[in-house]
């Protein structure tokens, strides 16, 4: 695997971390079958995906990366499926997660 395929792995397994981080205001405390279903699939595709990611990208960066990832969409998400706060001190935070998340990004280099 290579190190752009191990970002494009850990981008994905972000993305699923955000399904099932919203998945779950669906599950209505798991007592509704298919939200379940769905968000229970996410759980275990984002952490397989993380942990394929792993084979190539350093542990501190891909986790931080990966949790960043599943933070800044949930949060956005919340924005706007579930009318949370659009506060601009909100926003600037989610825009420092972003930075964060890009400057982990350059500074790991190809190969560890």
């Amino acid at each position: 695997m290579t190190s752009g395929s191990a970002w494009l792995i850990l981008l994905v397994a972000g993305l699923c971390e955000i399904g099932w981080a919203v998945g779950l205001k669906y599950t209505e405390g798991f007592s509704r079958l298919w939200p379940s279903v769905g968000t229970l699939a996410a759980m275990v595709a984002s952490v397989l995906l993380l942990g394929w990611s792993l084979k190539v990208l350093p542990l501190g960066t891909a986790y931080a990366v990966w949790t960043g990832i599943g933070a800044v969409g949930t949060a956005i998400l919340g924005i706007m499926l579930f009318g949370e706060s659009r506060e601009a001190a909100r926003l600037a935070s989610i825009a420092l997660i972003i930075a964060g998340i890009v400057g982990l990004k350059l500074l790991t280099p190809d190969s560890h």
